[in-house]
């Protein structure tokens, strides 16, 4: 694999080079090695590559609830006495997804040829993170594979566990707004041309708001077709743009500055941050080498920002924490403080736990109120567009009525 890395030693300008390494892990490891500090990582690709909303959904055919079990599985064998070679073998027999059998059966032949368990799995970027790479070599450096993939295991699990709740109190409101528009359209096209017959033949002068609806069913009954096509590109075209680096950056900023949404989104990166930094650091994994790969697994640009400026000033000698301390319009003024006390006492990583901990069970509260939040405001929504409807469009038969 290629990569295009921006690095940057000490006071030197910043240098962009393009450098071929079997994954990301291994271009930091270089770089590190080399005195310098990677600031920006592109893999390079060659030819036509499918754009973000078609890749994620094609790209590597294993769920990463799969991969979960994997970790906790191999760990849970060879603490029971099993080699890594049985203990895949097992997961190979037990697996019922036909790509995650070819990959584990890949990992066990690169094992019997001589191959460490983590360049294995860095074979496979993927389906296998950089996070589990570097806590898979962290644990066989240390002896300690088992834990480290315990540790691992359980960190994506709460990652999951997180993004699952947060989509969960989404639902509701994605179905009662879906409902409406479903319902609005139809309306539009089967209910007011009815309606304007009776206006028609009857003579009424419609209101303005009344003639605006009526314009637009107009349109819409004349333009079936092109009005469905027109919903259809709306909603790809919706998914692509979220799912695009631009797009996903103007959700994030957006976000950011929403009331009671943008303390969800600060503690959900705050809490993925600290436990990837956390798991790496208790695995023995350097600390510039697990802020390297925690800014790749946060992602998201300023958080992930933040996390690179970290890694730049430990480098230059300065505490871990300054860089959150002086960002608190991204992460909560607590991660900062706590993590200065873990380093006061020595205990960075298991501060680090009890930050994510604390942030994962504070977002899984806010996600339940958001839902009770989330249901007035919806019933306010679809009150003010029924008396919208209804004042325009039974508004005149009132009036046309009261006039005989």
């Amino acid at each position: 694999m290629k990569f295009n890395v921006t690095i940057r030693k000490g006071d030197a300008a910043d240098q962009t080079i393009v450098m071929e390494a079997p994954s990301r892990f291994a271009v930091y490891d270089q770089v590190q090695k080399d005195g310098g500090v990677v600031i920006k990582l592109d893999e390079k690709r060659k030819g036509f590559t499918l754009p973000a909303w078609l890749s994620i959904s094609f790209s590597s055919g294993v769920k990463r609830i799969e991969i979960i079990h994997v970790a906790k599985n191999i760990s849970a064998m060879i603490n029971a006495g099993l080699s890594l070679s049985r203990a895949l073998s097992v997961i190979e027999r037990q697996s019922g997804n036909r790509r995650l059998k070819i990959i584990v059966t890949g990992l066990s032949e690169s094992i019997k040829k001589g191959s460490s368990f983590h360049e294995a799995v860095a074979a496979y970027p993927k389906v296998f993170s950089e996070l589990f790479i570097a806590m898979a070599r962290a644990g066989e450096e240390s002896g300690s594979l088992a834990e480290s993939l315990s540790i691992v295991g359980l960190q994506m699990e709460r990652s999951e566990e997180l993004v699952r709740k947060i989509k969960g109190a989404m639902i509701y409101p994605a179905i009662v707004i879906t409902a409406i528009l479903i319902v609005g359209v139809l309306m539009l096209i089967y209910v007011v041309p009815t309606l304007t017959s009776t206006f028609t033949s009857l003579g009424v002068k419609l209101p303005l708001a009344t003639q605006i609806i009526v314009n637009l069913s107009n349109f819409m009954v004349a333009n079936v077709a092109l009005v469905f096509a027109l919903l259809v590109t709306v909603v790809v075209g919706g998914i692509f743009f979220v799912r695009s680096k631009a797009g996903g950056s103007f959700v994030l900023m957006t976000s950011l500055h929403m009331p009671v949404i943008n303390e969800i989104v600060r503690e959900t990166y705050a809490a993925r941050a600290a436990r990837t930094l956390s798991s790496l650091l208790s695995s023995g994994v350097p600390v510039l080498d697990a802020l390297s790969i925690t800014k790749e697994v946060v992602h998201a640009g300023p958080f992930a920002k933040v996390v690179g400026e970290a890694e730049v000033r430990v480098q230059k000698g300065e505490p871990l924490s300054t860089a959150f301390a002086e960002n608190t319009n991204l992460y909560p003024i607590l991660m900062g403080d706590m993590l200065s006390v873990g380093e006061e006492t020595g205990k960075v990583a298991e501060m680090l736990k009890q930050i994510a901990e604390f942030y994962e069970n504070d977002v899984a509260e806010k996600t339940k109120d958001l839902s009770t939040i989330i249901e007035p405001v919806l019933m306010l929504i679809i009150g003010a567009v029924v008396g919208v409807f209804a004042v325009s469009m039974i508004g005149p038969i009132y009036s046309l009525s009261s006039a005989f």
